[in-house]
């Protein structure tokens, strides 16, 4: 049954997903959650000083930090929301946009908010360079440069790099590199399928990037860059990185850049304001587990949520798991039908039937808020039902949202 105090989301968009190589590469990422702040709630009427809080998610610290390192605020401030606003920035990999869903669930469950904005923002391609110890001076010699995107700096701190992690725990559980790349070329060809259906769109789930240029019109991009044909073939002549046995950048998502949001309200608050919510927020967990089960965690978050909310995996309709790799939604599935080949056929048919980041791409601090947008829409197109998006993060966290529609 409805309860007024059930959280529910009213509006949801994101930009298109770019390329490496892309117009996009020069566009801070605050500037990319900027736009999705604004269209948010203009699609349904809401001002700016009435959302309460804006919890901002996003991880590659060091693309930010170009323009300090608070973008939740700046990124407010700059797309009008009063300097009253409370907003908070965050940082959990890849879970950071879900991680700001769950607080900001948890903010209007505990009486403190009725309307929150999450947010989650990302700009790889624009990632710097880092110079460290050249402020102490450098007399004579070379400087040393650090690519903060190589191996996402797990190395530094003597982690593995998550594609090694990813390869060889899909190995210990029966998921070969052939089987990951079927689901990558999946990816692309549902990707590519609901593209020429129609449902990645403007004005549904997505809204332009428009990128102003010093002469001649502007520069619009109104869909995601990365889609494309391939085959098995192509897929299986591509050598493996960061010593992975099976992880290639076939069946891993391109770097890309983007922004998502998810407007969020207490169900007496839409009622009050005539808004029919796009979904009721059933339960948001968060879980982590040894540092290489990156992938395996999306399972363990899964049944956490399935928990918490009293449902089972069978009341699920659809399944979202973010493709951080291939082996992700293929271990995770895998565990959660429990050795039964059956069962696990029957969960890949329904789990990501859009395609994911392997085709979409995958801006990490944005791709939660995605999947979560994405399962909603596509809910509501099937006439309604439960849903459950998960998405692990460096070095084996999660988060999961379950969607009643």
């Amino acid at each position: 049954m409805s309860n007024k105090d059930d959280v529910v989301i009213v509006s949801a968009v994101r930009t298109p997903f770019s390329r490496f190589d892309t117009a996009v590469a020069d566009t801070p990422s605050i500037d990319l959650g900027m736009v999705v702040m604004k269209e948010v709630i203009n699609r349904v009427g809401v001002k700016p000083e009435e959302v309460d809080e804006i919890y901002y998610g996003s991880c590659v610290v060091a693309e930010f930090a170009l323009e300090t390192d608070v973008p939740a605020r700046q990124a407010s401030l700059l797309a009008g929301f009063p300097a009253e606003n409370i907003s908070v920035t965050l940082d959990r990999a890849c879970c950071s946009s879900l991680t700001t869903l769950r607080l900001g669930t948890l903010s209007m469950k505990a009486g403190e908010a009725k309307t929150v904005m999450s947010v989650g923002s990302e700009n790889m391609p624009r990632t710097p360079h880092l110079a460290p110890g050249l402020r102490k001076g450098v007399r004579i010699g070379h400087i040393k440069l650090i690519d903060a995107l190589f191996e996402l700096g797990y190395t530094a701190k003597g982690f593995n790099p998550v594609a090694l992690d990813a390869g060889e725990v899909a190995i210990e559980h029966g998921v070969t590199r052939n089987m990951q790349d079927e689901w990558a070329a999946r990816s692309q060809e549902l990707c590519l399928k609901a593209y020429a259906e129609g449902k990645f769109k403007t004005g549904e789930e997505l809204t332009p990037i428009v990128i102003p240029q010093k002469k001649g019109d502007p520069i619009v991009i109104d869909r995601d860059e990365s889609p494309r044909k391939t085959s098995i073939e192509a897929l299986s002549k591509l050598r493996t990185v960061y010593g992975s046995p099976t992880v290639t950048a076939g069946n891993a998502p391109p770097i890309s850049a983007g922004s998502s949001a998810i407007l969020l309200m207490t169900r007496e608050q839409a009622d009050k304001r005539g808004l029919k919510p796009l979904a009721t927020v059933v339960a948001a967990v968060s879980s982590a587990t040894e540092p290489r089960g990156i992938a395996v965690v999306p399972a363990y978050t899964i049944r956490k949520a399935l928990d918490r909310s009293g449902l089972k995996l069978d009341d699920m309709s659809l399944i979202e798991i973010n493709e951080a790799f291939a082996a992700m939604p293929l271990v995770s599935t895998k565990i959660l039908a429990g050795g039964d080949e059956k069962k696990w056929a029957e969960l890949r048919g329904k789990t990501n039937v859009n395609g994911g980041a392997i085709a979409l791409g995958h801006p990490v601090g944005a791709s939660a808020g995605r999947i979560t947008m994405t399962l909603a829409y596509e809910l509501r197109r099937r006439g309604g039902g439960y849903g459950v998006a998960a998405i692990c993060g460096g070095l084996a966290q999660g988060e999961a949202v379950i969607l009643k529609v």
